[in-house]
């Protein structure tokens, strides 16, 4: 039986492929299919004017009472939808989020699953559906009632069964999809994504969010870096510095001089006080002005006695607006305290890696 089966396999993986229909087999473009810029231009006008058509019917009193709502929540604001108005939903929340609004996404899936356990009293529920007829949404709705939660629905299709089911409803006035079926939601998703991020401003403005608190919630990015970072977070300290003694010859630091990285010498007293920097331009001029004089030249005489400096409790972002400032641009800034003591460095190259 095992030389039977393994010969009707072997037969098997000798048959031919089944032909397709050369329709089915086509993947590139026909000569048929093209756009041009004329009608990629009236495809954008087109937009243009179902956004607008948005805009001038906009029920602001709708808009208000909603934002409102979000901005006197005592919980959390939770967005739900399904597919597209899903993402959105979820785009929605995260924006709230990186404002410092507590809010998160809910899957009308999950929900009835188990997860709407998270809702309370305290809470929001912001449904989101073009039609207002989605099966998952009408079904929640119950359920979150029953939690306590505040139901609001935003939808496009005027007397729908969830916003009669809800306990606030906004009317995201929509003219029709762009799609020439008038099916694919591009428009939709459109309008409600620049409701809930205007709102999202709203609320920011509402609740007078500073930069800094702005910042704060988004420490990675270079703007949160410009505002959270000081020069003691970026700055190399004293195990790393190229140092030297004012009396040291030049020429014998030269390997400290290339080997920190830094591109200077940091000139210091015995109590570690900043007398100055030689840098390796200094060198290259102090070379070609002394010629072979150089190997009796210390340091301490061809240094910069008034370099830029700058403390450690200073703004990251403040170093480099000093590095670049004139009459002519530094690489690095010695860093001290108060009584002058060199506690680090801190280099271009240094701010630039840190994403500033």
């Amino acid at each position: 039986k095992a030389i039977v089966l393994r010969h009707k396999i072997v037969a098997m993986g000798s048959l031919p492929l089944p032909a397709f229909p050369a329709a089915a087999a086509k993947h590139s473009l026909d000569e048929s299919s093209h756009i041009d810029e004329s009608a990629l231009t009236t495809l954008f006008k087109s937009q243009q004017s179902h956004l607008n058509f948005f805009f001038e019917h906009i029920d602001h009193s709708q808009t208000l009472a909603f934002t409102r709502a979000l901005l006197n929540a005592a919980g959390t604001v939770f967005f739900t939808g399904v597919g597209k108005s899903g993402f959105v939903a979820h785009k929605i929340s995260q924006t709230l989020v990186s404002l410092g609004i507590r809010s998160a996404f809910l899957s009308p899936v999950d929900a009835l699953h188990g997860d709407i356990g998270i809702l309370t009293d305290r809470d929001v529920l912001v449904l989101l559906s073009k039609s207002g007829a989605t099966e998952e949404l009408l079904r929640l709705v119950p359920c979150a009632r029953a939690k306590g939660a505040l139901l609001i629905a935003l939808t496009s299709v005027e007397g729908n069964a969830l916003a009669a089911a809800c306990d606030m409803a906004v009317h995201l006035p929509l003219q029709r999809e762009l799609c020439p079926f008038n099916l694919a939601p591009v428009t939709s998703t459109a309008i409600q994504m620049v409701f809930g991020d205007t709102v999202a401003i709203a609320l920011m403005e509402a609740r007078n969010l500073t930069k800094e608190e702005y910042a704060a919630n988004h420490p990675a990015g270079k703007i949160g870096k410009s505002l959270i970072f000081k020069v003691k977070d970026v700055m190399r300290k004293q195990d790393d510095l190229p140092i030297c003694r004012e009396t040291d010859l030049i020429m014998d630091q030269l390997v400290e001089l290339t080997s920190k990285g830094c591109g200077c010498l940091l000139v210091i007293d015995d109590r570690y006080r900043l007398i100055g920097t030689f840098t390796d331009g200094d060198l290259r001029r102090t070379l070609r002005a002394s010629g072979e004089a150089i190997f009796q030249l210390t340091v301490g005489r061809m240094c910069n006695r008034n370099p830029r400096t700058i403390g450690p409790e200073a703004m990251a972002v403040e170093a480099m607006k000093k590095m670049e400032a004139p009459p002519s641009p530094v690489q690095f800034l010695p860093v001290i305290n108060d009584e002058n003591i060199l506690i680090g460095i801190v280099t271009l190259h240094g701010l630039v890696s840190a994403g500033l």
